[in-house]
């Protein structure tokens, strides 16, 4: 039977709840309650949602839920509120190391049941890859989840190559996931930086990596988008065709846009059968992995249970999905 692994499930690190519990911050963040006396976090002066008891989550308690809802295991990443872009280096670094040893301590502890992805202390690019170096070498995580942009500043630019290539050199997936969204800047009403910012910034980082020659340059990266990588399979004949007009849209990359889908892989967040279904046909059932967002309420209760329920899904595409691809991608 296929084990079911959930690539997208975030975690709000202990640290960060010790830290607030003693009545202090973590690194500058801490707990506020609003006029109804519910719980906020404040991230160094931005405000965050409100905090849901999944949050707060113990290991025991996960892996309970996980048993609840059929997720044999949570390949875990930092949520991205927490990714700290906005930090120097020195406390970047120390922020970095501390959410990675507890990532690591989980996977050391249940090992079938935990693997991780490390944050990095961007913009800060060889502490970065010392901490990527260290986290995939010396603790065993899988790779690093990164936002879909640094500091408004796109995956293209040449600054990232020594962290790419570090990523090339240790065999690291690089899952990328948005923090924020431009949308925010234009409405922020409706949830809408949510369910269309997250999926636009999912595909400004594809565009950027395609475009950019990020793939050209690193023919072995391994590389995985959030949010069934937004629309950028629904709008690739628009790009292929951008590529073929406009040769601004040539300069770094001698393939069109659609000969690169393949390099990514892709979560089920789609929340759409038919959009799932599109999905895989377009990329194929190998690259598409299962996805939740834990501990938010913008994926599904069970991935695994979700996709299961899909007649349009066959039960080979179902079992790739549901844990064969990760397993083959992450390893043992």
């Amino acid at each position: 039977m296929t084990r079911a692994i959930d690539l997208h499930a975030h975690l709000f690190p202990q640290c960060l709840w010790r830290a607030i519990e003693a009545g202090g911050d973590w690194h500058g963040i801490r707990c506020e309650r609003d006029s109804d006396g519910r719980e906020h976090l404040n991230v160094r002066g931005r405000h965050q949602g409100e905090i849901g008891p999944k949050m707060r989550f113990t290991p025991q308690e996960r892996l309970a839920h996980m048993d609840a809802i059929g997720t044999d295991v949570h390949v875990v990443s930092v949520t991205p509120s927490l990714f700290g872009y906005d930090l120097e280096e020195a406390p970047a670094v120390a922020a970095a190391r501390e959410v990675n040893d507890e990532i690591a301590g989980l996977a050391r502890q249940w090992p079938q049941r935990f693997a991780g992805l490390a944050n990095l202390p961007l913009p800060h690019v060889g502490a970065a890859v010392a901490e990527l170096q260290r986290a995939v070498g010396s603790l065993g995580l899988k790779g690093a989840m990164l936002d879909t942009q640094v500091n408004s500043r796109n995956w293209d630019e040449p600054e990232w190559g020594p962290l790419f290539q570090a990523a090339e050199g240790v065999g690291a997936l690089l899952f990328f996931h948005p923090s924020r969204s431009i949308v925010q800047q234009r409405i922020n009403r409706y949830h809408l930086a949510n369910t269309i910012g997250n999926p636009l910034e999912d595909m400004l980082a594809v565009a950027a990596l395609i475009f950019g020659g990020v793939l050209e340059r690193h023919p072995d990266l391994k590389v995985a988008i959030a949010h069934g990588g937004g629309g950028i399979c629904y709008g690739i004949g628009r790009l292929d065709r951008g590529w073929e007009a406009r040769p601004e849209a040539r300069l770094h990359i001698p393939h069109p846009p659609s000969h690169y889908l393949r390099r990514f892989y892709y979560d089920t967040i789609t929340w759409s059968e038919a959009a799932l279904r599109f999905l895989i046909d377009t990329v194929g059932a190998d690259r598409v992995v299962l996805g939740s967002d834990f501990p938010y309420d913008m994926g599904p209760e069970s991935p695994a249970r979700w996709l299961e329920a899909m007649p349009r899904i066959t039960p080979r595409e179902k079992d790739l999905i549901l844990g064969q691809n990760l397993q083959q991608l992450l390893g043992p």
